[in-house]
């Protein structure tokens, strides 16, 4: 009778179950990996571009699949992000180009503010849709472990999150002109307080790989700096400027 009770327990069916996950965890880890993630080829991805309407729509960024069917709207046939569809595109996400070899998983010449985007666009799909994979290939190999191309593209984003930090930091201590722009009258940049300079944006060659400059407002004890470009056509202590 006793025994009975023992076996008839919740608390010994709980124990059962769990000693059964022990084992199945012990001696096939790959099945449990293979029902969290999968590991595909690029002709397997290649399958899942929308075409084929009984097998899911499948979008790689940098590595990481994810599937897109209940956007098929957008990334089935005919949607305005089909070309995102079967492969890795991840250079297109900044680059705009969507033929030929835009469609590239190379960031090969992206600057770190083009590839901390890229990475962002990346967290967007994790957030929005459900992950499924890894791709194997330039960003993760046949055992699905991340490639040196993947840690160098997620340093190089991390750099330029860093870099753009200390840029805001650094043009906050300098006030930023006002500025508006019309069609009929063009535009023009002023300051509340102070006279508005161009000024070099130094970082802005190691976030973009160029360079560019601002609009700052400076006191007039402060236009003896070296660097300060008075707007064309704009006189030396006007407040404001037609641009």
């Amino acid at each position: 009778m006793v025994v009975k009770k023992i076996i008839s327990s919740p608390f010994v069916a709980i124990a059962v179950l769990v000693t059964l996950v022990a084992v199945i965890f012990r001696f096939s880890p790959k099945l449990l990996l293979s029902r969290q993630q999968r590991l595909f080829t690029a002709e397997e991805l290649a399958l899942h571009n929308g075409t084929d309407e009984s097998i899911p729509i499948l979008l790689v960024i940098l590595g990481s699949v994810f599937d897109v069917t209940k956007g098929k709207s957008h990334y089935g046939v005919g949607g305005g992000y089909n070309h995102f569809a079967g492969r890795d595109a991840s250079r297109a996400f900044v680059s705009g180009n969507f033929t030929g070899d835009g469609l590239t998983d190379s960031l090969r010449g992206l600057s770190s503010t083009e590839v901390k985007s890229i990475v962002e666009w990346r967290e967007f799909y994790f957030r929005s849709y459900t992950f499924v994979g890894k791709l194997v290939g330039r960003y993760y190999d046949n055992q699905g472990n991340a490639t040196k191309y993947l840690k160098g593209a997620e340093a190089k984003a991390a750099r330029g999150a860093q870099l753009l930090e200390k840029q805001k930091a650094e043009e906050a201590k300098q006030p930023g002109c006002n500025s508006r722009w019309s069609q009929d009258e063009g535009g023009e940049v002023w300051c509340d307080t102070g006279f508005p300079r161009l000024v070099q944006r130094p970082l802005e060659i190691a976030l973009t790989g160029k360079m560019s400059k601002r609009c700052a407002c400076f006191l007039e004890d402060q236009l003896d700096q070296q660097g300060l470009e008075v707007y064309e056509g704009c006189d030396y202590l006007a407040q404001t400027c037609r641009v």
